[in-house]
């Protein structure tokens, strides 16, 4: 192959019937976003990670299979070495870090790698486009999903925030969708034959439409960016598009096919209750989008939370800033940097890819893989724009696959993409197509090695990716009965929620097979603890404490450092009465957030029921002394300081009250009155009776005099 300098790289690609790999890729990226689990026996991601996963393996054995009896030359480019570096680092951290959360990241990160250097020995400018009409039917058919839930109220498959198509919520669906917005305007306007021009504009309209029906601000912001991109593309290049040996007929009807297609389809009203009837997705998504301007949004509303989760992470960054604390381990370790009102709810991701992959992989080697992908990129965007002539389709490809990436890369500020299957497995298909084009181009002869592969390295290969394909058909499997036990726990445990609120009990047998499926499942994983800890929530709601503390216990070994599961755990053996239990729980949760009031609350109690008056008085005291209390704790202080007839605390307790909570001032100076008179204090006796009256209402007055004991109650 003939480039601009003259020189030659080997192409693997010009092996017989090669396009067979790719095709596999190409049905793969057309079904990860088309199908879904009509039930919610099955998370969406987990059903689509198996489809990128088999689709990966077996493009893979195919590719090998067909080089198994000769021997040929393939290429490695540079870019395949980033998922690689992130994958040797997982499995690494796996020795000192979380090492189930590890292994999965390791796995994540050699699919994503295997795609990438499929598409770079796979790829030619003849099986490309099949790729590329993979992506777009894919998203075309999701997008339907989306317009019946959005129209109709069609409930197929479960929505966790709908219309969500195919990925139960939807700003997973809408970042996926803009990240294909790209490929579906690269389909439409290369199209040659005119009698499918229209079919193909009302698709892209449909796409457009369905991600305003989502109303997901981050994808709708990254539209905003590149339609502009997308314009100049065409403008730059329209010469060399198909579009431009249309007749002016055919463009008339593609524009105004696009055009009306938005604004019909757009303005039809929504019947979705979830969303608002009658709401249509114009409307929808510009309200969505004008929140970005209230300053609400940023101090109460989605973005304050994003905000309370970022925080804390670049404190694991600023902590561990060379080695992070290990592959997938953010959600283990972020707890023990949150502080004050962060500590919202158990989190698994930060919703910012960057943080999160410098707060697990550290500076050094997320850093490097940052640096270099984005070093790459915008080499790759210079490269693209001097194509000229010759080199013009080849241009149009990358410059269409960039703007992809350019949406992946915003929307990635405020969400998880890289870790969900169908993002993750678009981005390895865009460097894919870039690196490919690359070694079409020759651009950088520095970025690739030549490896010279042999039957027998095939062969191996072949088996390696045999025992890989088993190997993610058992972790599959697995991970299938463990969601179908757990959610058919968690059916079990809405029924008994629902059952004792009107006084009655799930059957016996139900509660046994409740446990039982919790049992097996926790017997084959304990770390899908947000699964988990809902059927706890539930068996706590209905007093099976024992249980839900066993749940929670199995969870926290997974999650050590969650206060939240540690606070829950201490409740269960408070109300189980195995009070030793649960003040070693109540301190575990306090070591990590030391500012939570109710835990210092539960934690005074505890020290009370076994009888340590003493250290909890000091705790008490040490509260008081820093400001550091709530009104429970004053409480608390209150109740010690009547059990063990210490005075003086008791009347602080009070007095702390009545200052911070004046609405109870009432209650607070007879309390203290009634003190004062154990301590045969007449006068601060009646000094505090008479500030009590003070504060009582006119017409409750009478009412607060006739509690107030004689002979007090004359001199009031």
């Amino acid at each position: 192959m003939q480039t601009q300098n003259n020189t030659e790289i080997p192409q693997a690609t010009k092996t017989h019937n090669i396009n067979m790999p790719a095709t596999i890729l190409s049905g793969m990226m057309f079904l990860v976003p088309a199908l879904g689990v009509p039930s919610e026996l099955l998370l969406p991601d987990t059903f689509k990670s198996a489809i990128v996963a088999f689709g990966a393996l077996a493009s893979a054995l195919v590719f090998f299979w067909q080089h198994r009896q000769h021997t040929t030359t393939l290429q490695m480019h540079s870019v395949v070495w980033l998922p690689i570096l992130l994958m040797v680092y997982a499995l690494g951290s796996m020795e000192w870090s979380h090492t189930y959360l590890a292994t999965v990241e390791a796995i994540r990160w050699f699919i994503f790698a295997l795609i990438l250097w499929l598409c770079l020995n796979t790829l030619t400018k003849e099986n490309m486009p099949l790729l590329v009409w993979g992506i777009h039917g894919g998203a075309v058919v999701a997008s339907v999903w989306a317009a019946l839930q959005f129209w109709f109220d069609f409930s197929l498959f479960p929505q966790f925030a709908s219309p969500a198509s195919t990925f139960v919520n939807r700003n997973f669906f809408a970042e996926y969708l803009v990240c294909a917005l790209p490929f579906s305007i690269w389909a439409l306007t290369t199209m040659r034959q005119s009698r499918w021009i229209g079919l193909i504009s009302l698709s892209v309209a449909l796409n457009i439409v369905a991600l305003m029906m989502t109303g997901t601000r981050s994808a709708l912001f990254a539209m905003i960016v590149i339609i502009p991109v997308l314009l100049l593309i065409l403008v730059k290049y329209h010469q060399h598009l198909a579009f431009s040996t249309w007749k002016q007929t055919s463009k008339r009807i593609a524009v105004l096919l696009l055009i009306a297609g938005v604004a019909s389809m757009g303005s039809l009203p929504s019947n979705n209750a979830t969303i608002r009837k009658g709401t249509t997705a114009l409307e929808f998504s510009f309200a969505r989008t004008t929140t970005l301007t209230k300053t609400k949004e940023y101090t109460e509303g989605s973005f304050s939370r994003r905000t309370a989760m970022w925080m804390p992470t670049t404190r694991i960054i600023q902590t561990h800033p060379f080695a992070g604390v290990g592959a997938g381990a953010w959600e283990v370790q972020i707890p023990r940097y949150k502080t004050g009102d962060e500590f919202l709810e158990i989190d698994d991701y930060p919703h910012n890819e960057y943080l999160q992959l410098l707060s697990e992989y550290g500076l050094l080697t997320g850093g490097i893989f940052l640096a270099v992908l984005f070093a790459y990129l915008i080499i790759a965007a210079n490269k693209t724009w001097q194509l000229q002539n010759s080199f013009s389709q080849e241009a149009i490809l990358r410059a269409f696959t960039l703007t992809s990436i350019l949406a992946l890369l915003i929307v990635s500020n405020t969400g998880f993409c890289w870790h969900l299957a169908s993002t993750g497995a678009l981005f390895a298909i865009s460097l894919g197509l870039l690196t490919s084009s690359d070694a079409r181009l020759i651009i950088n002869k520095a970025f690739f090695t030549v490896i010279h592969w042999s039957p027998t390295l095939s062969n191996i290969a072949l088996i390696l990716l045999l025992c890989a394909t088993l190997l993610a058909g058992y972790i599959t499997q697995q991970a299938a009965l463990v969601e179908y036990n757990i959610v058919q726990a968690i059916h079990f445990g809405n029924a008994a929620k629902k059952l004792h609120e009107t006084k009655q009990e799930l059957p016996s047998k139900d509660q046994a097979l409740l446990i039982s499926k919790m049992h097996d499942a926790i017997s084959i994983t304990p770390h899908y603890n947000k699964l988990t800890t809902l059927v706890a929530e539930k068996l706590a709601t209905v007093g099976n404490w024992k249980d839900a503390v066993w749940i929670w216990e199995t969870a926290v070994k997974s999650r050590p450092n969650e206060p939240l599961l540690w606070a829950n755990i201490a409740r269960g053996y408070t109300q189980l009465g195995q009070y030793p239990s649960a003040l070693a729980a109540t301190q575990r949760a306090l070591e990590i957030h030391t500012n939570e009031n109710s835990m210092r609350v539960l934690e005074v109690n505890l020290l009370n029921k076994l009888n340590k008056d003493e250290q909890a008085k000091k705790l008490l005291v040490n509260y008081f002394t820093n400001n550091d209390y709530d009104f429970a704790l004053t409480q608390s202080g209150y109740a010690l300081g009547l059990k063990t007839h210490d005075w003086p605390l008791a009347i602080q307790s009070l007095e702390l009250r009545n200052k911070k909570w004046p609405d109870k001032a009432a209650d607070g100076y007879f309390r203290l009155g009634s003190i004062y008179i154990e301590m045969h204090d007449d006068a601060k006796a009646l000094e505090a009776f008479k500030a009590g009256l003070q504060t009582v209402p006119t017409d409750e007055k009478n009412q607060f005099k006739n509690q107030v004991p004689e002979p007090y109650r004359n001199m009031l």
